[in-house]
């Protein structure tokens, strides 16, 4: 009973983060992973093939300004509109343009091979789902990518980090999903590493259209 109330206060916790609470949310992602946390949604970046990318939940726009800066076309898919808003800002101030669509990503409102690269940094669980990954197939282009990075932590790990991996444990951030077995009946061929970065490690799926 008291595992399920926690569960339930971390969900209600994210749900708020991502909506009501969007203006918090990069300086908690700041804190909890103590200043790391556009290094290692950088991570993806070097893996992803172009002209034509998508990020999906981009949240507040930080990426977005990072591949607009490196690709020639770029397109946002976010559900939350306080996220999208944030965005909006960011990439005004940044002098830069991007599509920002407001939708789901298991409907995608894009035409059948659109994209050379998607790319997904701390996704929540809507990834996962079968109607997310046949749409993300869908969408791309033959020997296209999706790129993901799911999850990272620190090497060293002291009481609050500690804390921290407690607390995503309880969100279901830190299960190790079987993605091979996942993407491979949508048609897309994964491989997953893990990197070394500043003290920490990431995690990046790389996933190849057929």
């Amino acid at each position: 009973m008291i595992e399920r109330v926690i569960r339930w206060g971390l969900r209600t916790a994210f749900r708020l983060l991502y909506n009501e609470l969007a203006w918090a949310y990069d300086g908690i992602s700041w804190v909890v992973s103590w200043g790391k946390w556009r290094s290692w949604q950088r991570a993806a970046v070097p893996h992803l093939v172009g002209p034509a990318v998508l990020e999906l939940g981009f949240g507040t726009g930080n990426l977005l300004c990072d591949l607009a800066e490196a690709y020639h076309q770029v397109w946002g898919l976010e559900l939350s509109p306080y996220m999208v808003g944030i965005a909006q800002k960011k990439l005004h101030r940044s002098g830069l343009s991007v599509p920002l669509v407001l939708g789901r990503a298991q409907s995608l409102p894009f035409a059948t091979s659109t994209f050379d690269s998607l790319v997904a940094t701390f996704p929540g669980p809507f990834i996962l789902q079968l109607d997310t990954l046949t749409e993300t197939a869908r969408v791309l282009r033959t020997a296209g990518r999706l790129v993901m990075v799911p999850v990272a932590y620190q090497r060293r790990r002291g009481l609050v980090d500690r804390l921290l991996e407690c607390i995503y444990a309880g969100t279901g951030q830190r299960t190790s999903p079987p993605w091979k077995k996942l993407l491979e009946p949508v048609g897309l061929c994964a491989t997953v590493e893990e990197i070394d970065l500043a003290g920490s490690v990431v995690q990046i799926v790389t996933a190849v259209r057929n």
